[in-house]
Parts: C-alpha cells; sequence; structure tokens
C-alpha cells in the first residue's frame, strides 16, 4: 500500500506540473493571430552638418560631364532652421540631365515619402522631388512638381529612360516658394499629394523591389530640399 500510495503521489504531481506548464505557455502561442505590423521611419532635416548625409551620393542621369553640385546650406527661410540640401551649382545643363543625390542605405519598398522643395531658379526646368525605389542612376520612381509648367507628375525611369505614369495640373506656386510633396506606395499602387491636396492615384509595376531613396531634378533646376520623411512599411 505504502509504495501505491508513493506512485499515486508522484503521477499527481507530474499531471500537475503538466497542467502549469501548458496554462504558463498558453500565452504564448496564439493561434489565430494577426500578422505584425512595423514601421520604420527615418528623418533627414540636414541640421546635423554642413556636409551631406552619411551614405548619400550625387550621380546624374543622362549625359554630362559634370554633376550638379549638392550643399548642405544655412538658409534663413528653411522650414526646419538652420540648413537645407540645395543644389548650388549646375554646369552645361542639358534638357535631359536628371540631377540625383541619393542613397541605398536606406532600402524602401512601401511606405510614404514626403519632403519640402523650394524652386530657386531655372529656365529649362524649375523644381523637382523626391525618388524610390531606386536600383541606380538609371533605374527608379521619382515624383517631382515643376512651377515653369504648373503641373505635378510621376514617372519611372528605366534604363535611363524616363516615362510619365500621371499627370495632374498645380497652380498658384512659384519659383521662391516653398511646397510639400507627398508620395504613399503600396505595391504597384502609388498616390501623390502636394501641399496635403491628393493630386494622384495611378498604378504601375515597372520596379516592384525595393531600392533606395533621394532627390531629384531636371537640368538646370537649382532648388533646396528640407524635412525628407519616410516612413518604411513592412
Amino acid at each position: 500500500m505504502q509504495n501505491k500510495r508513493i506512485i499515486t503521489s508522484q503521477k499527481s504531481i507530474k499531471a500537475a506540473i503538466t497542467t502549469l506548464f501548458i496554462v504558463l505557455m498558453m500565452p504564448s502561442i496564439p493561434l489565430h493571430s494577426a500578422p505584425v505590423n512595423w514601421k520604420q521611419e527615418v528623418m533627414f532635416n540636414f541640421d546635423k552638418s554642413a556636409s551631406l548625409p552619411a551614405g548619400f551620393k550625387i550621380e546624374t542621369t543622362g549625359h554630362t560631364r559634370h554633376n550638379a553640385r549638392w550643399q548642405v546650406v544655412a538658409d534663413a527661410e528653411a522650414p526646419s532652421k538652420p540648413n537645407v540640401l540645395g543644389i548650388t551649382e549646375i554646369k552645361s545643363p542639358s534638357g535631359y540631365q536628371f540631377n540625383l543625390c541619393w542613397t541605398d542605405r536606406v532600402q524602401f519598398k512601401n511606405g510614404t515619402i514626403e519632403v519640402k522643395v523650394r524652386a530657386n531658379s531655372g529656365r529649362i526646368d524649375e523644381g523637382g522631388g523626391p525618388m524610390w525605389r531606386v536600383k541606380d542612376r538609371n533605374n527608379y520612381y521619382v515624383a517631382r512638381l515643376n512651377p515653369l509648367e504648373d503641373n505635378f507628375r510621376i514617372y519611372y525611369v528605366k534604363n535611363g529612360r524616363r516615362s510619365m505614369i500621371a499627370s495632374a495640373s498645380v497652380n498658384g506656386i512659384k519659383k521662391g516658394q516653398w511646397f510639400t510633396i507627398k508620395v504613399a506606395v503600396q505595391g504597384d499602387k502609388i498616390t501623390g499629394w502636394v501641399n496635403a491636396v491628393k493630386l494622384i492615384e495611378t498604378k504601375d509595376s515597372t520596379i516592384q523591389d525595393q531600392g533606395g531613396i533621394g532627390l531629384w531634378s531636371k537640368a538646370d533646376a537649382a532648388s533646396s530640399f528640407d524635412d525628407l520623411a519616410i516612413e518604411i512599411d513592412n
């Protein structure tokens, strides 16, 4: 009888331990949990140093002997003082020259990109905007506003050739005025805003993978940029 009682006691203890283990483990084993969504936020206000942010490089799409000169400079009218990132010199500009300042250290596929832009000068073109899913200087998406043409457009550039995806008219934005471009990207869907007004909703699947982010202008468009904000979705 004594041995039987001992055996029964051991079984009871084992059963209790097993039950406790299951109860403790249950919260960590969701049977029908939703996927976990995360967002990464990156902000460049160009105020931390007098040089380009780490990892940014200056390049050109098109045929030219000179890259545009991009500099972090003090600006009393900067949206977030004291500095902006500006194109300060464009030597021998041509009508088919795209000026790029971009980085592959931020990898973007889906999410939002927002930047403040000011057209400073340009006779061929003015303005500019953000780039995303940048593979290299010849393959990327870009959204730009051109005050000379009173329009806001989204393009893709593939193998160095630019193709327009969508266009919208924009009135009242002139040289010397700050404006804000925002682009939201989810898969092949692209939505574009200017000064918080939605102007474009379109689709394109030319570049499907993630890539770098950056800033862009065309020809002799010398522009300033500030508060480049990127929100990356998984």
